[in-house]
């Protein structure tokens, strides 16, 4: 059952990042930096994040990155970078991604979407990709 969940993971990291058998986790860093002191992290990521959560009925996958950017922008975590990156994968666009952070001010406060704004500008312009700007700004 355990493969089977890892099985799982990983085919759900591949849809998320885009990338084949060779890179199954793309641009995520899901563990495998820590292999010297906890080998077995990105086992549990692929299995529980991957395999379980992320592989389970009821939302697409742009409404689970949007939901999971949301909770990195709320948590201040370094790690929204490589979800906006997935998120622009599923298919989310740049005004999705802004809007959803910009939605945020009144729960999260100014520095947690300034924050995340600060990496989605860098993403953005790593990717080649812009948002588009209302005509009265």
């Amino acid at each position: 059952m355990t493969e089977d969940r890892y099985q799982q993971g990983l085919e759900k990291l591949k849809e998320l990042t885009l990338s084949g058998d060779e890179n199954p986790t793309g641009e995520m860093d899901i563990g495998e930096g820590f292999k010297d002191i906890a080998p077995d992290l990105s086992k549990y990521v692929v299995e529980f994040a991957f395999g379980e959560i992320y592989s389970r009925p009821g939302l697409d996958n742009k409404q689970k990155v949007l939901t999971t950017i949301t909770a990195l922008v709320a948590q201040g975590k370094p790690q929204i970078e490589m979800h906006i990156k997935t998120g622009l994968n599923v298919g989310l666009t740049p005004d999705e991604i802004v809007g959803c952070i910009m939605h945020l001010i009144p729960y999260t406060g100014f520095p947690s979407v300034l924050n995340a704004l600060t990496v989605a500008k860098k993403v953005f312009a790593e990717r080649g990709v812009s948002v588009t700007l209302p005509d009265d700004n």
